[in-house]
């Protein structure tokens, strides 16, 4: 795709950040998916809206994406985010195998704006031991014997 062709679609995300914002059901983020350089899906983010903390425009972009075509796997896919996307949203974006993000504001300039993305950052980089939640392992014996059955289970749908 040429550099107007992503400029398109990055300012499409950015128009449904600002639309988003006015009309006051998010923040002030948009995502677009495109595959063969066209626009399947959008998301905007719905975390007041929707009283859903996981409601970030990539994530609803991924889910609308994959509703879209039927499937989960996004390969042949790229998304345009307003921002950088979050640890959540580049979760979400990995485990659906997008395989491209074009992003325009960053990481930074959302800590700026009041964003706190930087603090989980921080927190996936230290040990589960030293991070802010408390985690505690249990029962990790009986939690293997799950994972060690689906790794048997002949009639499974790996993802």
């Amino acid at each position: 795709m040429s550099h107007d062709q992503h400029a398109h679609f990055m300012r499409e995300a950015i128009r449904l950040a600002q639309r988003n914002m006015d009309s006051l059901q998010g923040g002030p983020f948009g995502a677009v998916i495109v595959r063969d350089g066209k626009i399947i899906s959008t998301g905007v983010n719905q975390v007041t809206s929707h009283n859903d903390p996981t409601a970030h425009a990539e994530v609803v972009a991924i889910r609308n994406a994959c509703a879209q075509i039927g499937h989960w796997d996004l390969h042949a896919c790229e998304i345009y985010t307003s921002c950088e996307p979050c640890p959540m949203c580049l979760g979400a974006i990995w485990w659906a195998r997008l395989h491209r993000i074009w992003y325009a504001a960053n990481q930074e300039q959302a800590a700026q704006a009041g964003f706190d993305d930087a603090r989980f950052y921080d927190e996936l980089a230290l040990p589960a031991h030293a991070r802010t939640i408390s985690m505690h392992n249990i029962l990790p014996e009986e939690g293997k014997l799950v994972l060690h059955a689906w790794q048997d289970k002949q009639d499974k749908i790996p993802y």
